[in-house]
């Protein structure tokens, strides 16, 4: 059981709490293997119905002895959409084949899911993980290397007293600067700035850090610019560790909420 210290709204320890979601081995595979299925990705392929949707009346019919078709009218053959159908002669443009103008690709890439399916037991073993991962020092240092050679004074994770969901933002940046220091800090608030190189023309201007991740619980509500908040029964492997582990902090409910989501079968007492 790992004893974690609970910080009150002013930044100052309050009482501890025990909790074992911090103690699993971890297991960089398995956080590695969900973490790349819970991406969300864009596939690389276009639209699926490109090129086929139409803004014209219809389609021309090819039925023989049909009105409005294009049969025995000395044209060609191919798809056609309808721009009018006023008289006997109509507005025929040629459409939706890959050879006329704004019709569909040739031969466009195309979509092939390559869903992974993780069973339960994997889910909770990766999740379990991710929480270990977060919770240690020389991993943390690992993945932000301004704290290579810094020494961290506090017992991660950190852990805030529930009441901290419901101060202004001006008290809960303070009471998270002197419980971090200025290094964490510096690292838990979320930047955003203008990009260097060509890159800016290309579509990514700006660049930013992820910041801080404020785990809290179920029936909590928070919403404070500068870092991402995110409810217990939403948190996922990559919100925690994508690439390495995320500073994150819990409020005392999460905690709590945590370890029955991990446990369904554990007492709420």
């Amino acid at each position: 059981m790992t004893k974690l210290q609970i910080y009150d709204t002013q930044g100052k320890k309050s009482k501890e709490i025990a909790t074992s979601i911090f103690d699993s081995e971890i297991r960089e595979d398995i956080v590695q293997k969900i973490a790349e299925t819970e991406k969300e990705k864009q596939p690389y392929a276009p639209y699926l119905w490109a090129g086929m949707e139409t803004s014209a009346h219809g389609n021309v019919k090819h039925n023989r002895h049909v009105w409005k078709s294009d049969r025995g009218k000395g044209v060609a053959r191919y798809p056609k959409k309808r721009m009018s159908d006023k008289g006997e002669r109509f507005v025929w443009v040629a459409a939706v084949i890959p050879g006329v103008r704004k019709g569909r690709r040739a031969h466009p890439p195309k979509v092939i899911r390559t869903d992974i399916k993780i069973n339960q037991k994997e889910k909770i073993r990766g999740l379990l993980s991710a929480l270990a991962m977060v919770s240690s020092e020389e991993m943390i240092k690992r993945k932000y290397s301004s704290l290579e050679n810094s020494k961290i004074n506090l017992k991660l994770p950190v852990v805030f007293d529930s009441k901290i969901t419901s101060v202004k933002a001006k008290e809960f940046f303070k009471a998270l600067e002197q419980i971090l220091g200025q290094e964490l800090f510096s690292i838990a608030i979320q930047k955003k700035e203008i990009r260097a190189g060509l890159g800016k023309k290309r579509n990514r201007r700006y660049k930013s850090n992820a910041g801080m991740l404020l785990v809290i619980g179920n029936t909590e509500e928070r919403k404070i610019s500068g870092i991402d908040v995110v409810k217990t029964k939403e948190l996922r492997v990559i919100d925690l560790a994508l690439n390495g582990p995320r500073l994150t902090a819990f409020t005392e409910q999460a905690i709590k909420d945590l370890e029955l989501k991990i446990n369904p079968n554990k007492s709420k007492n």
